[in-house]
């Protein structure tokens, strides 16, 4: 899992711990809700995939 020093770039699937990695668990993704797809201004889903979960609707995260 690389850092970026970059505060504005998004966060990407690559950012993520491998599935597996000990000390992390499947969670539903923060940014659509566990939808898959982007979300509107208003918050509505749209059709294009999730950046963040790559359309998945989960996320690898440290738990504990």
């Amino acid at each position: 899992m690389a850092q970026s020093s970059n505060p504005f770039r998004k966060h990407t699937p690559e950012d993520d711990p491998a599935q597996g990695t000990p000390g992390t668990g499947q969670d539903t993704c923060p940014q659509c809700e566990g939808t898959g797809k982007q979300v509107d201004k208003s918050g509505k889903p749209t059709e294009r995939a999730c950046e963040r979960c790559d359309g998945t609707g989960k996320v690898i995260q440290g738990i504990g």
